[in-house]
């Protein structure tokens, strides 16, 4: 498959889940600035553009704030007038364009970014940060959202560079999601990644196609926390059937800074509504995640399941330090009653803990990162309960860090498939880190 390095043998013992071998079949790209067919979100995550045929302009505007992006026939500028003060952005190194075709502004946490598409794709020519802004309005406040509109020729919610932090929506039990509307179609969350890092990226929800591969977007997800005022495009979710409602757990990387708030926790959302269609702003409390023991400064990447023996498990991440990383898994009567079942404490750089349901027993399989120990590194290890390793998924292993999401399907369905990400970057190269993600689909080889 052109694009993807060669498929690699598993190292180390078999997989005790009795799965297939995998091997890699599609890579799907999904670069959208603007979502396609939907509205300005009720979210810092909002996106306008316009056709270039000479000098263009593209406008975001809420009261007397104005973000503009602009063309003259050489050069890609912003402007931001915020508090009654103006000032023109340009980049001196990336801010002349190459014969664009269209040209958009994109609001995506505080960054304000300019793009133009060029030969097809996407190129960043201008960014602010606002937080660095010092008469910025504050974005996430839902007043100063609700006055948001464009003057373009389409406007939207702001789609993705990078497609990443793919889970399938579940039941309880674990089961996959189907839309309701083609039952040949699971349901998926995803992390739109933007141009600046965790700020500028939030939950989305897809279905996809397990015989053709066929990708839709479904809807897009934003949260309002207990601790602080505004909707945020928090992300790394897991969205469970549970009952007659849904159950949004998500990991708070929507604000999260390392210079400025060095901080992620996780959170869950409960809703009788449609969530995974249309766009949504969901009220959160605290999912408390035991950390007995581990010196954690955060917890991040939820998957929970629902067992009659175990009662609730949820898997996570742990980090004794920005960033060095490692699963663990808690379980209890009740998500407000969680007790902490184990931790894979030697790992350094493994994150993406999945539950998966195979030869009659739960496991808690994970993605060793490449920058882990020796011993552990670019491999899906698998977790007993305990969080004892009882050997590693067979399957071909992406650059980053590839949750490994299993589609549970038969095989006249399309099943099984392995679903994961890459490192791909996107975007231009204006833009630092945070811009990753393309879908890597495998099947049994």
């Amino acid at each position: 498959m052109a694009g993807l390095p060669p498929l690699t043998e598993s190292p180390g013992p078999l997989d005790p889940l009795g799965l297939p071998r995998f091997a890699p079949v599609a890579r799907l790209d999904r670069v959208d600035v603007v979502q396609p067919g939907t509205a300005l979100p009720p979210a810092p995550y909002a996106a306008a553009s316009t056709p270039v045929a000479g000098p263009a302009r593209v406008v975001l505007r809420s009261g007397d704030d104005v973000l503009t992006a602009t063309w003259d026939g050489a050069r890609v500028a912003l402007e931001v007038v915020a508090d009654g003060r103006a000032s023109r952005h340009v980049s001196r190194r990336h801010g002349r364009g190459d014969d664009p075709t269209e040209l958009a502004v994109a609001l995506t946490g505080p960054f304000v970014t300019a793009f133009v598409r060029e030969r097809g794709d996407w190129v960043a020519r201008a960014v602010v940060d606002l937080a660095e802004h010092l008469h910025a309005p504050d974005v996430h406040d839902e007043g100063w959202l609700a006055g948001l509109t464009a003057d373009a020729a389409r406007a939207g919610t702001f789609g993705q560079l990078g497609f990443r932090d793919v889970r399938v929506v579940s039941h309880a039990d674990g089961a996959p999601v189907l839309d309701p509307d083609d039952d040949a179609r699971v349901l998926l969350t995803a992390t739109g990644a933007g141009p600046g890092g965790f700020r500028t990226g939030h939950t989305s929800v897809w279905s996809l196609d397990a015989v053709t591969l066929d990708l839709r977007h479904r809807g897009d997800l934003f949260f309002r926390r207990p601790e602080r005022a505004g909707v945020l495009g928090d992300h790394a979710t897991h969205l469970v059937r549970h009952d007659d409602s849904w159950l949004v757990a998500t990991s708070t990387w929507g604000d999260f800074d390392r210079a400025r708030n060095p901080r992620v926790t996780t959170t869950l959302a409960s809703t009788a509504d449609d969530v995974t269609r249309g766009s949504h702003v969901l009220d959160t409390v605290a999912l408390a995640l035991p950390v007995d023991g581990l010196r954690s400064v955060g917890t991040w990447d939820p998957h929970l399941a629902l067992d009659d023996d175990h009662g609730w498990l949820v898997g996570f991440v742990s980090a004794t330090r920005f960033f060095r990383f490692h699963p663990a898994l808690a379980s209890g009567p009740a998500l407000d009653d969680l007790a902490l079942r184990g931790s894979a404490s030697s790992r350094t750089a493994t994150e993406g803990p999945t539950l998966l349901r195979g030869a009659g027993a739960w496991w808690l399989a994970a993605s060793d990162g490449r920058d882990g120990p020796r011993r552990h590194r670019a491999a899906y290890p698998v977790f007993d309960l305990d969080l004892h390793e009882r050997g590693r998924l067979d399957a071909f292993y992406p650059t980053n860090l590839p949750w490994p999401s299993v589609v549970d399907l038969p095989p006249e369905r399309g099943g099984p498939l392995l679903l994961g990400f890459n490192g791909r970057r996107t975007g231009g190269a204006l833009l630092g880190y945070g811009t990753h993600g393309a879908l890597v689909v495998q099947r049994p080889s």
